[in-house]
C-alpha cells in the first residue's frame, strides 16, 4: 500500500458501478477525504467499512472524483508501472489490429484514464483529458517511445490535441501544439489499402477516425458494381473504400467545407476522382431532395456525429436517427443494403436497432440483418467501463415485400 496516500471513504450503499468494474468514484458518492493532497494526486479509495476499492487520482474540480490507476492495494504508481500499462497497450495492439496506423492507448480501457494516443503512420497524437493523467502525460509518451523502438518503429513527432472543452470540466486549459520539435503535420497514411492525408493539427479530434477501420472494409464486397451514397462522409473514407472496390458511382455528402475538400484530395491521391462525386450539403435537406428527384441507390452509408453527448439529448438524437434512417431507407432500392450507425454511448444498439425498425416500419421496408459491428479492436470494449462500448455498426439488406 501506499501510505503517503490520502483516504477517499465511500458512502454506505455508494460505489456499486466501480465494485463493478467501473473506472471512476463519482464526487456524490464520498463520505469522506481524509489527508494531506492535492487535485492531481494519488489516493486510496475504501467502502464505508474501509475495504480497499481503488487507487487513483483524484480531482475535486470533476463529478468524476477519482479515475481508477490499480485496483491492488500494493501497487506503487510509479515510471515502472507506468511502463508495464505501456507495454500491454502495445502488446494488445500487436496482437488485434494493423499496426501501421492506430489507437495504441484508449483510456479507461487500457487503464490509463482519460488519455488517448493515436498512431497515424509515423506521427503521434495524444489527448489528454484529466488532471491525473495530464501529469504523467510526459512520463508515458517517453515510454511509448521507448516501446515502439525497441520494436524497431521510429516516430518522427508528436503533435498534442488536448483541445477538447471537457478539460475545462478538470480545470484544466485547452492546449494543441508540438510535443517535442516541430514537424510537417499532414501525415499520409494507409488503411485497408487506401490512402489518406491526415492533418494532425486541424483535422477533427486526432485527426482521423480510426474505429470504422474494418467497418469500413465491411462494407466492400456490397459496393462492387453499386451504386453508392455515402452521407456524412467527412474526409471520404467510406466513399473511398467503396469507390476502391469497384463501385460504378459514389456520391458522398458532407456539411463541411474543410471535410470536402480533404475528401477530395483523398481520392485525388487514391485515383478515383472519376468514380466519386463530393457534395457539399445538409444530409437532412440533401436526402429528402433526391427522394424527390426519385433517385434509387444500391447501397446507402449513414455514418453521423454523435447525435447524443449526454443523457438529457437522447429523446432529440432518436429523433435526427430515425429521421436520417427513413430517409436513407426510401433511397435503397429494393435488395440493396444500408449500412447504419451510432457513436454515442448513450444511444445503444437496442435504441438504435428499435429507432431503425420503427423508420422501417414507417415506410413499408423490411430489414434483414447482414451483420452489426461495433469500433475496431484497437479501442476496445472494457466491461464495467460504459463509456468505451460507443459504436454502433448494422448492416442490413433491405427488402420490399411482394
Amino acid at each position: 500500500m501506499n501510505m503517503e496516500n490520502a483516504v477517499v471513504t465511500l458512502k454506505e450503499g455508494e460505489g456499486r458501478a466501480l465494485k463493478a468494474g467501473g473506472p471512476w468514484a463519482y464526487d456524490n458518492e464520498a463520505a469522506s477525504v481524509e489527508g494531506v493532497f492535492e487535485d492531481g494526486d494519488m489516493v486510496t479509495v475504501r467502502d464505508f467499512r474501509g475495504r480497499f476499492l481503488c487507487q487513483g487520482f483524484i480531482n475535486r474540480k470533476s463529478k468524476l472524483l477519482v479515475r481508477v490507476m490499480s485496483r491492488e492495494e500494493s501497487a506503487v504508481i510509479d515510471r515502472e508501472f507506468l511502463r508495464m500499462r505501456v507495454q500491454n497497450a502495445w502488446e494488445y495492439r500487436k496482437r488485434t489490429v494493423d499496426t501501421s496506423s492506430c489507437r495504441i492507448i484508449f483510456g479507461e480501457a487500457d487503464f490509463l484514464p482519460g488519455l488517448v494516443v493515436d498512431k497515424f503512420a509515423d506521427v503521434l497524437v495524444v489527448q489528454s483529458l484529466a488532471l491525473g493523467i495530464d501529469r504523467l502525460k510526459d512520463t508515458i509518451l517517453a515510454l511509448l517511445l521507448e516501446t515502439l523502438a525497441a520494436d524497431g518503429i521510429s516516430i518522427r513527432g508528436v503533435y498534442e490535441r488536448s483541445d477538447a472543452l471537457v478539460r475545462e470540466r478538470e480545470g484544466l486549459p485547452r492546449v494543441k501544439g508540438f510535443w517535442g520539435a516541430p514537424f510537417d503535420t499532414k501525415v499520409e497514411i494507409v488503411e485497408n489499402g487506401v490512402r489518406y492525408r491526415v492533418d494532425v493539427a486541424e483535422g477533427q479530434k486526432t485527426g482521423f477516425f480510426l474505429d470504422q477501420k474494418y467497418n469500413r472494409r465491411a462494407i466492400r464486397p456490397l459496393c462492387r458494381d453499386a451504386k453508392v451514397l455515402d452521407c456524412f462522409t467527412h474526409t471520404g473514407s467510406f466513399a473511398l473504400n467503396a469507390a476502391q472496390a469497384g463501385a460504378k458511382s459514389v456520391l458522398a455528402v458532407d456539411a463541411s467545407e474543410l471535410a470536402v475538400a480533404q475528401a477530395r484530395e483523398n481520392a485525388a491521391l487514391n485515383g478515383l476522382t472519376d468514380r466519386v462525386t463530393f457534395q457539399c450539403a445538409d444530409v437532412f435537406e440533401f436526402l429528402p431532395e433526391l427522394i424527390r428527384k426519385k433517385e434509387k441507390f444500391d447501397v446507402v452509408i449513414l455514418d453521423p456525429p454523435a447525435f447524443a453527448k449526454s443523457r438529457g439529448a437522447v429523446k432529440n438524437a432518436v429523433k435526427g436517427y430515425k429521421e436520417i434512417n427513413l430517409r436513407a431507407l426510401q433511397l435503397v432500392r429494393d435488395g440493396g443494403y444500408l449500412a447504419t450507425c451510432s457513436c454515442s454511448h448513450f444511444v445503444d444498439a437496442a435504441l438504435l436497432g428499435q429507432t431503425v425498425r420503427q423508420a422501417a416500419n414507417n415506410v413499408r421496408k423490411r430489414l434483414r440483418q447482414v451483420e452489426f459491428r461495433t469500433q475496431a479492436p484497437d479501442h476496445p470494449i472494457l466491461w464495467g467501463a460504459e463509456d468505451s462500448d460507443y459504436l454502433k455498426f448494422f448492416i442490413f439488406q433491405v427488402c420490399q415485400e411482394h
